[in-house]
C-alpha cells in the first residue's frame, strides 16, 4: 500500500466516524485520480465529470462498507470500474436506438410541407394496428407505444410475460407484411 492509499485509508475510516473535513479532503484527493480512472476506461471527454460524480455519488451511498481492515483505493477503484461500465452500456444502448440526423434528414420548416407523407404514415401505421387481432394489437399498444416494461405490461393485460412476447413478435411480423406494399 503506498502513502497515499494509507492516507486515504485514514481518511477513509475518520469519516466513517463523522468526521466531515477528513470525508471532504479525501473526496477532493481522489477525484484526480478519478478523473484519470474515467479517461483511461474510454469515457469520452464531455462526460468525464459526470462519470466522476456519478462514482462520488456511489461512494457516498456506500461508504458504511468499507472495511478499515482492507486498502482503500483497489475498493474505490472497483465502485468506479463497476459505475464507468454501467455508463458505457447506457451509453451503447442509447446509440443503438438513436440515428445520426443527416441533411437528408432535415425539414422545412413550414409544418404544411412536411405533414403529408408523416401524416400517411401514421394513418396507414393506425389502420395496420388496429387491424391486428385483439391480443396482438394490446401487445404492440403497451409495450411498444406506451413502453411498458413487461413486467407492467403483463399486469395490466391479464396475459403472462410468455404470451406477451409471442403475441408481439407475430403481431410485428403481421405489421411488416401489411405495411411491406409501399
Amino acid at each position: 500500500m503506498t502513502a497515499r492509499e494509507s492516507d486515504w485509508s485514514a481518511l477513509m475510516c475518520r469519516a466513517q466516524d463523522g468526521d466531515g473535513a477528513a470525508y471532504a479532503a479525501l473526496l477532493g484527493e481522489v477525484v484526480p485520480w478519478l478523473r484519470a480512472l474515467a479517461w483511461k476506461a474510454g469515457t469520452q471527454p464531455d462526460d468525464i465529470e459526470d462519470a466522476v460524480q456519478d462514482i462520488l455519488l456511489t461512494l457516498h451511498d456506500v461508504r458504511h462498507t468499507f472495511d478499515p481492515a482492507r486498502p482503500f483505493a483497489p475498493w474505490l477503484q472497483a465502485i468506479a470500474r463497476h459505475r464507468l461500465i454501467d455508463r458505457l452500456r447506457r451509453q451503447g444502448r442509447r446509440q443503438a436506438r438513436e440515428i445520426p440526423i443527416e441533411e437528408e434528414h432535415e425539414t422545412f420548416p413550414a409544418p404544411e410541407t412536411n405533414s403529408h407523407e408523416v401524416a400517411g404514415d401514421a394513418r396507414r401505421l393506425q389502420a395496420a394496428v388496429a387491424a391486428l387481432p385483439e391480443g396482438q394489437r394490446q401487445a404492440v399498444e403497451l409495450l411498444r407505444m406506451k413502453e411498458l416494461s413487461l413486467k407492467e405490461a403483463a399486469a395490466r393485460s391479464g396475459q403472462s410475460e410468455t404470451a406477451l412476447k409471442v403475441a408481439l413478435h407475430r403481431a410485428i411480423k403481421r405489421l411488416r407484411s401489411l405495411l411491406d406494399g409501399r
